[in-house]
C-alpha cells in the first residue's frame, strides 16, 4: 500500500465542484433534483470556506472502473436507456434521462480520483459533494442511485492499493444497503451505519441484527433510530459507531456524510442539526490521524432541503479544515 503524505498538497482538504458534478439529478419535480450542488456551493461562498480549500475538478470514471463493482448487464442497461431518455432503472425511484451514464460516471469517476489523491499523499481529507450513492445494488439501480460509487471505491482500494481494513459510515438518514450487502461477508470492510429505522423509511433494512456474515460476522453494525430523534439520540449512537471503528484501527475512513437527516428534509423523519454531521466528521478525522496517516473520504449523499445541504455540508468541509 502506498502511504500517504499528509503535509502534501495546496490545502488538506480537496472540495470538488462542476457542472459535470452538477449533471447527476432528475429534474423538475424529483427530489433529487439539479440544484443540489448549487446549494452546497452558496454556503461555501457564505462562510468564505471556497478559499481554505483546493478545489479539484470532476473526473469521469471509465465504463472498466464502473464494472469493478457493477455487472457487465446492468451497466449494458443504463447505456441504453441513456441513449433512450425514457423508463426508469429501478422500480420507479429513478428515472433514466439523455445522458444518465455520463452524469453517474462523473459521479463515480471524481469519488476515485478523490481516493487516489489521498492514497498517493495528494491531500488528507476529500469531500465530493454529489456522490455517495449508496442504495445502488451491483446489478441495479435503487433510491435515486445509478452507480455506487462507494461501492466501486472499496473495490478499488482493496484491488489497487491492498488496502485490508476500509471503514466505511454512514450518517445518511436511509440505510446504506448497497453497500452493505455488497459487503456483508468481507471482513475487512467495517461499516458504521446511523438511520432511520427501516420500518418507517426507505430502503426498508439496517436492522440492528444485520451485523455481517460468515466470517464478517459482527464488522458492521447498524443504529436504527427512531422517527424525531434529533441530536442527542445522534450522539449517543455515534459513541457506540466510534468505538465500533476505532477498534478496527482502519487503514482507509470513507464516511457518506447525508444531510436528509436534518429537521428540514421532506422525506425523511429524523431531527438533526448540523453538529451531528460536524460532531461525526470531527471525530472521524481525528481518528483517521490515529490510523491511516489522515486519510477520510466524504461522501454527500441524500438531503432534499437546500438550507440542509448547505448546513450538514459546509459543517463537513469546516470540521476537516479545523480537525
Amino acid at each position: 500500500m502506498i502511504p500517504a503524505d499528509p503535509v502534501a498538497g495546496s490545502s488538506p482538504v480537496i472540495v470538488y465542484h462542476g457542472d459535470e458534478l452538477a449533471l447527476y439529478g432528475f429534474g423538475r419535480g424529483h427530489p433529487f433534483g439539479l440544484d443540489r450542488l448549487g446549494s452546497f456551493w452558496s454556503g461555501m461562498v457564505s462562510l468564505e470556506l471556497v478559499e481554505r480549500i483546493e478545489v479539484a475538478a470532476p473526473v469521469a470514471a471509465t465504463r472498466e472502473e464502473i464494472e469493478a463493482f457493477h455487472s457487465t448487464a446492468y451497466v449494458d442497461q443504463v447505456v441504453r436507456q441513456s441513449a433512450e431518455g425514457v423508463g426508469f432503472l429501478d422500480y420507479g425511484d429513478t428515472p433514466a434521462f439523455p445522458g444518465v451514464y455520463e452524469a453517474a460516471a462523473w459521479v463515480v469517476g471524481s469519488t476515485l480520483d478523490a481516493a487516489h489523491r489521498l492514497m498517493d499523499g495528494r491531500g488528507r481529507r476529500a469531500f465530493v459533494p454529489i456522490a455517495g450513492l449508496h442504495h445502488a445494488r451491483r446489478n441495479a439501480a435503487g433510491g435515486f442511485c445509478v452507480f455506487n460509487d462507494c461501492g466501486v471505491v472499496i473495490e478499488m482500494l482493496i484491488s489497487r492499493f491492498g488496502v485490508k481494513r476500509i471503514a466505511y459510515v454512514d450518517i445518511d438518514a436511509h440505510h446504506g444497503d448497497g453497500v452493505y450487502f455488497a459487503f456483508e461477508e468481507n471482513p475487512g470492510v467495517i461499516i458504521g451505519d446511523i438511520h432511520e429505522d427501516g420500518r418507517f423509511l426507505y430502503p426498508g433494512t439496517g436492522a440492528a441484527h444485520e451485523t455481517g456474515t460468515r466470517a464478517a460476522q459482527g464488522t458492521k453494525l447498524n443504529v436504527p433510530l427512531l422517527p424525531d430523534a434529533g441530536d442527542e439520540a445522534f450522539f449517543e449512537a455515534w459513541q457506540r459507531i466510534e468505538t465500533h471503528i476505532d477498534k478496527a484501527e482502519p487503514e482507509f475512513v470513507i464516511l457518506q456524510c447525508g444531510a436528509d437527516g436534518l429537521a428540514c428534509d421532506p422525506l425523511t423523519h429524523l431531527g438533526y442539526t448540523s453538529a451531528a454531521h460536524r460532531r461525526a466528521t470531527s471525530r472521524l478525522c481525528r481518528l483517521a490521524d490515529r490510523h491511516c496517516d489522515g486519510r477520510i473520504l466524504a461522501l454527500g449523499g441524500g438531503g432534499y432541503c437546500p438550507q440542509g445541504i448547505a448546513e450538514a455540508w459546509c459543517a463537513v468541509v469546516e470540521a476537516m479544515l479545523e480537525t
